[in-house]
């Protein structure tokens, strides 16, 4: 995935994980799902993530020392560890451990959202999170788009082709990187997914009054352009 919040959930217990990968999911996070210490290692050295979500007791081990020996290494990614063991002296080694945050078990997935969001707006990796372009601005911490100020709906999937095209506003975006972010979500994507959500995209920024374009570059990619509010 590119730019939007790539989430590493760690942890071991099936129904907790689908139910957290749910709700981030429905609210514009990516995430993968490490099952094991061991997995969340591979996982890491892989791929880029914008936070870690860690259960503490892990099939292979106590996952502080896993998150101290990262910190140790020199990454600085935020990291917030959930877990039933909820004593003051537990929750100090963690703080001291290299953890940004602490969330008893069992998680309330709105309240984890919320300090997920809070960590990452306070995060020195994000300098200024709000991105503008033409008459629109992305926050995508929250996730949210608005236009002239006012906060418009739109899908997740579209939202993701929204992200990268502003964040590479007035270049052409090759077609495979726009395709591979949309597989980050791990849904069934078909074949036309990308024109279906070009086409989606379109129509809620022409509907929303939005003073900016989506050209085609035919036979390599899409383009984000602004045109005088005027017209629009």
């Amino acid at each position: 995935m590119g730019d939007e919040m790539r989430t590493l959930l760690i942890d071991h217990h099936a129904h907790l994980t689908r139910t957290i990968q749910g709700a981030l999911e429905d609210c514009g996070f990516a995430v993968d799902v490490a099952r094991t210490l061991d997995e969340a290692s591979t996982a890491f050295c892989c791929a880029s993530y914008d936070i870690l979500l860690l259960e503490l007791v892990m099939p292979d081990g106590d996952s502080l020392p896993w998150l101290t020996q990262l910190r140790s290494n020199g990454h600085s990614v935020p990291a917030l560890i959930m877990s039933s063991i909820d004593d003051l002296e537990k929750r100090i080694a963690i703080f001291n451990g290299g953890a940004d945050d602490f969330l008893p078990k069992p998680v309330c997935t709105e309240e984890l959202i919320a300090r997920m969001r809070a960590i990452l707006r306070r995060s020195t990796q994000i300098a200024d999170p709000t991105v503008e372009f033409g008459n629109l601005q992305f926050d995508p911490i929250g996730r949210q788009v608005f236009v002239g100020g006012q906060p418009i709906k739109i899908a997740r999937r579209e939202l993701c082709i929204l992200e990268h095209l502003l964040n590479r506003a007035g270049r052409t975006v090759p077609r495979a990187q726009l395709e591979d972010s949309l597989y980050a979500f791990d849904d069934e994507v078909s074949a036309n997914a990308l024109e279906v959500g070009i086409y989606r995209l379109r129509k809620n920024l022409c509907q929303s009054g939005a003073t900016l374009r989506i050209n085609t570059a035919r036979g390599i990619g899409y383009i984000l352009e602004s045109i005088d509010a005027r017209s629009a």
